[in-house]
């Protein structure tokens, strides 16, 4: 019988956060490849926004001795987990081009970056236009001349249903939940929950989730509203059993399916 009460504590929440939701190393290669495709050179710095843990940002210094990276989030609690196991296993001088930032990513920063990324949906807390148009505004002041911005998105026909998914993994279980969704706002409500395999303990309500939908033509259009030249829309290759195979290509059409994770990129 599963156990329907308990707090994960803040070490254990992040780390299986991380195991089920991020993969840092596909997101890096993905970012560099198409930051090369673009400029025909490799991106050297880093803005990670909503960055959390900063295991992306943390990562990034370790692909070259001239990388630099900085990880912004409002949060202190994610930030001080990052510090204590990712910040904490780099060398010296890989610490020395990280830095962790305690900040709203609305603020005005005094450095710029090639690229700056918000992965994670994590922008989807703006719920209006205004809103989101300001932010990245703010993102296209913050580029290089030469600099690309990142952002992920999720939708497909599932996206807007009221259901929970679960994910098996080899310690625990993943649950996503969209627990409401209104059509009229585009709000909706999504949670994480988690279940040890060893206690068969389930861990409800771990991250929550208050946001807005958004499109990738909308989207775009925000983009180009705040002073970006161009945007990039990709999409992922079929693996030929009904799922994505993790390549994900420029393309100006797409077939719709049940769910759907993809990125955009946008120029300055």
């Amino acid at each position: 019988m599963t156990k329907e009460t308990g707090v994960l504590s803040t070490s254990q929440k992040y780390k299986y956060y991380e195991t089920a939701v991020q993969c840092f190393e596909s997101d890096i290669d993905f970012l560099k490849d198409n930051y090369k495709k673009i400029y025909n050179k490799e991106p050297l710095t880093l803005r990670e926004d909503f960055g959390g843990t900063g295991a992306l940002a943390c990562n990034w210094v370790k692909e070259g001795p001239k990388n630099f990276s900085w990880a912004i989030d409002i949060d202190p609690e994610p930030i001080g987990y990052g510090i204590e196991n990712h910040l904490s296993k780099l060398t010296k001088t890989e610490k020395e081009r990280m830095k962790f930032m305690e900040a709203n990513v609305l603020d005005k920063f005094d450095f710029k970056t090639d690229v700056i990324v918000a992965f994670n949906f994590s922008y989807f807390i703006f719920k209006k236009r205004k809103q989101l148009l300001e932010y990245f505004t703010r993102v296209r002041e913050g580029l290089n001349d030469q600099g690309a911005f990142f952002i992920d998105l999720f939708g497909g026909t599932e996206a807007r249903s009221e259901l929970v998914e679960e994910t098996e993994h080899e310690d625990f279980s993943y649950f996503w939940d969209c627990d409401n969704f209104n059509p009229i706002t585009e709000e909706c409500q999504y949670y994480i929950h988690f279940k040890t395999h060893k206690d068969n303990q389930k861990y409800h309500k771990v991250f929550s989730y208050d946001w807005r939908m958004w499109g990738i033509a909308e989207l775009r259009e925000i983009m180009e509203d705040a002073g970006f030249s161009k945007t990039i829309a990709f999409w992922e290759g079929d693996d030929g059993d009904g799922g994505g195979d993790g390549e994900f290509y420029k393309t100006e059409t797409a077939e719709n399916c049940e769910s759907w994770v993809t990125y955009i990129c946008a120029l300055p």
